[in-house]
């Protein structure tokens, strides 16, 4: 992506989505230093019509964007953006990372917005570590990050575009858990790093399992320490037409968009590094 190298988990293998997920990718790398911020990372690019959502697991990242947002999420945090009917932005290693280099990993996935809320106004949602709802497991070595949606009357402070439940774990070797999710909603588990035991199945490092709608709660048991993510939510069951960074429900939606960008309707974002 963009002379980056990384994992794809989504789209992979036939499976085009897992509704309302659309993409997941998986960047782990060692920043070398000595580099200016400005030729790491991602530059500014437009997205419409659903939200990209980073978490950081190392190193830091900033994000700038066309609405006036500058903002730092460090290890731990999520970066949840909402475009709506559209903006402009940019995601970066932060200028520390880039000159004195160090362990840098991410994970970006997208989450379609229902037709009824693509063109709302984007919004932008720092969320940190320190401030994520957390849930525990009974032994204390499973710690859920509640980032979006309900677990356990937890609840995520992170507003989405319809019902879901994003969850990043820090898992322990030995640790148990089990983990309530609503019967109807689409869910999968990515493995970062380690190995776990998910509903008896063991499932390494940077594998995928998709779930079948048949229970009400996933059977978790850490194998070696790790990190994973469980990202599920309601299907939206609507048509998909997808161009780069927008995603709509029709070609004409899309050419719209492609329209919209060009005359400068999504914004204008000229970063500045000191």
């Amino acid at each position: 992506m963009r002379g980056i190298i990384l994992d794809q988990a989504l789209p992979i293998n036939g499976i085009d989505q897992i509704d309302p997920f659309l993409l997941v990718h998986h960047w782990k790398s060692t920043m070398q230093g000595n580099e200016l911020p400005q030729n790491t990372g991602v530059g500014p690019h437009p997205h419409r019509g659903f939200a990209p959502v980073t978490f950081i697991f190392e190193g830091a990242l900033q994000h700038r964007d066309s609405e006036g947002h500058n903002s730092i999420v460090k290890k731990g945090g999520t970066q949840w953006m909402n475009s709506g009917r559209g903006i402009i932005h940019s995601e970066r290693p932060t200028k520390e990372l880039a000159q004195e280099g160090g362990a840098f990993e991410i994970i970006q996935f997208w989450v379609n917005a229902p037709k009824a809320r693509k063109m709302d106004a984007p919004n932008y949602q720092p969320l940190a570590y320190k401030d994520t709802p957390k849930v525990y497991s009974n032994d204390k070595k499973i710690e859920v990050g509640v980032v979006a949606g309900t677990l356990e009357n937890t609840r995520g402070t992170i507003d989405t575009y319809s019902p879901l439940l994003a969850l990043r774990l820090e898992i322990k070797a030995g640790g148990k858990m089990r983990l309530p999710i609503p019967k109807h909603y689409n869910m999968f588990w990515y493995q970062l790093d380690g190995k776990s035991n998910i509903n008896e199945k063991n499932v390494g490092v940077r594998e995928m399992v998709l779930f079948n709608n048949d229970g009400d709660y996933i059977e978790i048991e850490g194998l070696e320490s790790g990190k994973a993510i469980l990202l599920a939510g309601e299907p939206i069951n609507e048509p998909l037409v997808t161009y780069g960074p927008f995603v709509m429900n029709s070609q004409e939606e899309v050419v719209a968009a492609i329209q919209d960008y060009q005359a400068g309707k999504m914004g204008v974002l000229n970063e500045t590094f000191e």
